[in-house]
C-alpha cells in the first residue's frame, strides 16, 4: 500500500480497463488499509459571493458570459456566514467550505475572508475556501487566519483543459496549488467528469492529481450538472447519451482511491441525480466524503434528510470529529 507519485498513464488506464468488480474490490482493499470502513465525512458548502465571475468555464452558471439568469451578489457579511456555519455544525457537518465566484480575490477582500475563517474555525469546524487563483501573499494571509483547506480544482486532464476554459491555463491552476502548499494549507483538488470528455481524458485527470508532488488531502469527483445557458450545459442537455455512465463514474472514483490512497475522496456535484445504488458503489469504491445539505454553490444537492436515510440504509456513519489537518509550510 505504498503511496506513489510516479503513476504512469498506462498504469492508470489499466485500472480503468479492469473488470468492474475487480476494480472496485481492489479500491475497497486500498480504502480499508488507510481509512475506517463505513465512515463518511460530512461537509457543507456555502456560496459567499455568487455570480459575475470573469472566467469563461464552460460548465459554470456563475460565469459572467453564461446566460443563466443568475444574479451576481456581493461578498456576504461575516455574521451571515457564521450563522450558516453554526447551522451546518448543528446538522452534523465536520467541514465548512466557503466559495466565492472570483477569478482571484482582491487584496481588500482578504481581511473579511480571514474573519470568516477565524470565526468558523472557532466553532470547531474544519475550514475550507475556494476563491480562485491566489498570490503567495494571499495564500499566506489565509493560512495566518487559520485556514485548513483550500479548494482549487484542475477540472479535467491537462490536454483537455483548453476545451473547458480559455481565460486561464492549467499551469495557472498548478501555481495556486503551489502557493497554497508553500503557505502550509492542505489542498482540496479534483474536477468534473461527464463534460463530454473521453476515458483517456479521465485517465489524464486522475494521473495529473496522482503525480502531484504531494497528493491532495481531499480529492473532489464531480459529475457534471448540465445547466442551460452554459456552453457545455447547452451542448449536453439535449444529448442524454453524453451523460457519463454510472459505472464509468464509479470507475473514476475507484481509480482515484487506488492511486491516492490516503486522500479523502469526495462525491461532490451531481449526487442529487445519482441513484442510491450508484452512491453505494461509490462508497464501496473508496469515496468517504460528501457535501450534505440542499444546495451546493448554485446547484441542488441531495439534502441532509436524504443522506440520513441513505446512511441508515447502507449502515454508514458520519465520520467522528477530528482535529483539522494541518500541513507544515514548505
Amino acid at each position: 500500500m505504498t503511496v506513489r507519485q510516479d503513476w504512469t498513464r498506462p498504469e492508470i488506464a489499466a485500472l480503468f480497463d479492469l473488470p468492474f468488480t475487480e476494480l472496485v474490490f481492489r479500491a475497497a482493499e486500498v480504502h480499508r488499509a488507510h481509512h475506517a470502513a463505513g465512515e463518511v465525512q460530512l461537509c457543507t458548502l456555502l456560496s459567499i459571493k455568487t455570480g459575475g465571475c470573469p472566467e469563461d468555464c464552460g460548465y459554470c452558471s456563475q460565469s459572467a458570459s453564461a446566460e443563466t439568469g443568475l444574479k451576481a451578489d456581493k461578498l456576504m457579511d461575516v455574521g451571515a456566514v457564521l450563522a450558516s456555519a453554526a447551522e451546518a455544525k448543528a446538522a452534523g457537518s465536520q467541514r465548512f467550505c466557503m466559495g466565492a465566484a472570483w477569478r482571484s480575490p482582491k487584496d481588500r477582500d482578504i481581511p473579511r475572508v480571514a474573519q470568516m475563517i477565524a470565526g468558523v474555525k472557532a466553532m470547531g469546524l474544519e475550514t475550507c475556501m475556494t476563491l480562485g487563483m491566489l498570490s503567495q501573499a494571499q495564500a499566506q494571509a489565509l493560512a495566518d487566519a487559520g485556514l485548513d483547506y483550500y479548494n482549487h480544482n484542475i477540472d479535467t486532464a491537462p490536454e483537455n483543459y483548453a476545451n473547458i476554459v480559455s481565460t486561464r491555463t492549467f499551469d495557472d491552476r498548478l501555481e495556486t496549488l503551489s502557493n497554497v502548499r508553500d503557505a502550509g494549507v492542505a489542498v482540496c483538488c479534483g474536477g468534473i467528469v461527464g463534460m463530454g470528455e473521453t476515458r483517456a481524458h479521465r485517465v489524464g485527470f486522475v494521473h495529473a492529481l496522482a503525480t502531484l508532488p504531494r497528493h491532495p488531502e481531499s480529492v473532489t469527483v464531480n459529475a457534471l450538472v448540465p445547466i442551460r445557458g452554459t456552453p457545455i450545459g447547452d451542448m449536453l442537455a439535449d444529448t442524454p447519451l453524453a451523460k457519463i455512465d454510472d459505472i464509468e463514474f464509479v470507475r473514476t472514483v475507484a481509480a482515484a482511491r487506488i492511486t491516492m490512497p490516503r486522500s479523502m475522496v469526495r462525491l461532490s456535484a451531481g449526487r442529487e441525480s445519482m441513484s442510491e445504488a450508484t452512491q453505494a458503489l461509490c462508497f464501496l469504491a473508496g469515496a468517504n466524503s460528501i457535501f450534505t445539505g440542499d444546495k451546493l454553490l448554485t446547484t441542488g444537492n441531495a439534502g441532509g434528510g436524504a443522506d440520513a436515510t441513505l446512511f441508515a440504509k447502507l449502515g454508514l456513519r458520519p465520520m467522528a470529529g477530528e482535529e483539522p489537518m494541518r500541513v507544515a509550510a514548505a
